[in-house]
């Protein structure tokens, strides 16, 4: 699959998708330089071996279907896959699953991903084109904290670093980031450069409606951030 972002859009866009495969979500932001956790997707069960060894144990395998919004209600997530035996279980086990509670969606393949080590704090970065401001980024603690605490900061896109800065400090949860109850600081930098990126993308690519980075693995000052999970979702022109 093409990296470039655009070859990415319009392929999703010619074959009449608003939403990005995952894979193809994780390409576009890494495209611009956002670090994400390791991953290839699998078509075929004789391709397991070669992509989990390039990636490295433990993954986590996924499939990838535009027709699945909650890949676990199908039994569609396998976490934890721990050596190559388990890697080639799961495959089937997934193709099996979706089969079963899904038999009319369309399977382009199994994601598999390396788990991110511990340590981490998760955070969340996200933007949306709004009618009236245009492309507005969004931050926030994040997990099961985004919805429970709605502690987040916005700023109209393309953000300078003070501006991601700003917004990173004025949440409630930067005690978090500085580090609290001994818990070390944050690796602050990491994701500024991520909100700045972010907003580029936005600037640039006019296609994009909403993107969401969450979780955002942060760990702490000096050892980068890893995003998991990414969702871009399309506009029409």
């Amino acid at each position: 699959m093409s990296s470039r972002p655009l070859d990415i859009i319009e392929k999703a866009l010619s074959e009449g998708r608003s939403k990005l495969l995952e894979h193809e979500a994780l390409a576009l932001i890494e495209s611009y330089g956002i670090p994400v956790a390791k991953y290839g997707i699998v078509y075929d069960e004789n391709d397991v071996e070669r992509v989990v060894k390039s990636i490295g144990f433990p993954v986590v395998a996924k499939v990838v279907s535009p027709d699945i919004s909650h890949k676990s209600d199908v039994g569609g997530v396998i976490l934890d896959i721990k050596d190559i035996e388990g890697a080639v279980k799961s495959y089937k086990q997934i193709m099996n699953n979706v089969r079963k509670y899904a038999p009319n969606s369309r399977i382009i393949g199994v994601l598999y991903q390396k788990m991110a080590n511990p340590g981490y704090i998760e955070v969340i970065v996200g933007a949306t084109r709004d009618q009236t401001f245009g492309p507005v980024v969004m931050f926030g603690i994040g997990g099961i904290f985004v919805e429970l605490l709605k502690d987040v900061s916005f700023r109209l896109a393309p953000l300078e670093p003070e501006d991601a800065e700003d917004m990173i400090k004025e949440i409630k949860g930067y005690r978090l980031l500085e580090g609290y109850r001994g818990m070390p600081p944050r690796d602050v930098e990491a994701i500024k450069d991520i909100l700045i990126k972010t907003s580029r993308i936005m600037a640039d690519i006019d296609r994009i409606q909403d993107i969401d980075l969450n979780p955002i693995m942060l760990y702490e000052r000096g050892k980068g951030a890893l995003t998991v999970d990414v969702r871009v979702i399309l506009r029409r022109a």
